[in-house]
C-alpha cells in the first residue's frame, strides 16, 4: 500500500515519525497507522440508516482523500446499512484502501440488549458471503469473528469456518474481536490471525495482556474507541476525568495539539503493531486523527500517560 500524508499536521514533528511508519496486515496489506471506524455512520443506537446519508457519503470520500487507508465496519452496524453506505460512497475502492468487516452477531431490534452471538457454521458462511455482496467485493480484505461469545458452536469450530472461507477465497485475512488471550492462542493453532481488535486506550487497559499476546503473535492490535477517556458503559467524553486532563492537557498545549491527538500518539508509541481506528462524523476530526501520526511524544510524556491507569 502507498503511505498517505494528512492534509495538515498538528503538533511537533521530527521528520518521519514512528507513527507514520506503515503497518502490514497479514504480511501483504500495507496501511497507515490510523484507520477509520465507520460504526457511527448509522442511526440512533447503531440502528438503521445514518440520518444524513449525503453527508455520510461525503465524509467517507473526504476521509480517503485525507489519507485514511483502512475503514472498519461490521454487518451488525445498522444492521447492514453501514456496509452499504461504504459501498455507495467508495466503490470501486481505491487500490490502497483496506475494508475490514465482521460477522457473527445478530440483532433483533433497536434495543442493544437484542444483540447476540451466533457461531453456527452456515450462519457465519452466510455472514461473510453477504458482507462481500453488500460491499461489492469478491474477497473481503480483513474479516473478523465479531466475538468469542457464541455458545451454539465451539470457538474452535467458528475459527475453522473462517479458515475454510479463507481457503475458498471469500476472505483474505482473518481477525478476532472481543476475544480472550486463551482464545487467540487457540485460534492461532487453527489458522493465521492477522489482527485482533479490542477496547484499549489511555484510561482503559484491561486488555493489556491481549495486546501483548497479539504483538507476540505477529498480528496487528486494533484499539476501538481509542480516544475515549471514559470507561465502557459510560458516555464517551474525550475531555476525560480531571486526573487525565491534568496529564494530557499540558502535553497537548506544549505541542499545539488536541487531547485526542495525544491519546492517539500514546497508542502509536505503545507498539509499531498498534493501529487505532477512531470513529467520528466530522472530517475535521478525521484529519486531526491522521495528523496524530506526526506527534512524537518524549519518553517522559509516555511514562506519565502510562502511569494514569493500572494495566491488568
Amino acid at each position: 500500500m502507498t503511505e498517505h500524508t494528512p492534509e495538515h499536521t498538528t503538533g511537533h514533528t521530527t521528520g518521519h515519525t514512528p507513527g507514520h511508519t506503515p503497518i502490514t496486515l497479514g504480511g501483504d496489506l500495507r496501511t497507515g497507522r490510523v484507520g477509520y471506524g465507520a460504526m457511527r455512520l448509522t442511526g440512533t443506537h447503531l440502528w438503521g440508516e445514518y440520518p444524513d446519508r449525503d453527508s455520510g457519503i461525503t465524509l467517507l470520500r473526504e476521509a480517503v482523500e485525507a489519507g485514511v487507508t483502512l475503514i472498519d465496519t461490521a454487518d451488525v452496524y445498522g444492521p447492514h446499512t453501514n456496509e452499504l453506505l461504504i459501498r455507495e460512497a467508495l466503490h470501486p475502492y481505491p487500490e490502497d484502501l483496506v475494508i475490514a468487516t465482521k460477522g457473527g452477531f445478530v440483532r433483533g431490534g433497536l434495543d442493544l440488549s437484542s444483540i447476540d452471538a451466533v457461531g453456527n457454521a452456515n450462519y457465519l458462511r452466510q455472514c461473510a458471503h453477504l458482507s462481500a455482496r453488500r460491499l461489492g467485493v469478491e474477497r473481503i480484505d480483513l474479516y473478523y469473528l465479531h466475538s468469542g461469545w457464541a455458545r451454539d458452536a465451539s470457538f474452535e469450530d467458528q475459527v475453522g469456518t473462517l479458515a475454510e472461507l479463507r481457503r475458498q477465497g471469500v476472505i483474505r485475512h482473518i481477525g478476532l474481536s472481543n476475544v480472550t488471550t486463551e482464545q487467540l492462542r487457540a485460534a492461532r493453532g487453527i489458522t493465521e490471525i492477522a489482527a485482533v481488535t479490542a477496547h484499549f486506550n489511555v484510561v482503559d487497559r484491561h486488555e493489556a495482556a491481549l495486546l501483548d499476546a497479539t504483538v507476540e503473535a505477529g498480528a496487528v492490535f486494533v484499539p476501538w474507541q481509542p480516544v475515549s477517556l471514559t470507561r465502557p458503559g459510560t458516555p464517551t467524553d474525550t475531555d476525560g476525568p480531571e486526573t487525565v486532563r491534568h496529564v494530557l492537557g499540558p502535553i497537548a498545549a506544549r505541542y499545539g495539539a488536541t487531547v485526542s491527538q495525544v491519546a492517539l500518539a500514546w497508542l502509536l508509541a505503545r507498539s509499531p503493531a498498534v493501529m487505532p481506528i477512531p470513529g467520528t462524523t466530522s472530517i475535521k476530526h478525521v484529519r486531526e486523527n491522521l495528523a496524530a501520526q506526526d506527534l512524537e511524544l518524549t519518553p517522559e510524556e509516555i511514562r506519565s500517560i502510562t502511569a494514569l491507569t493500572p494495566e491488568k
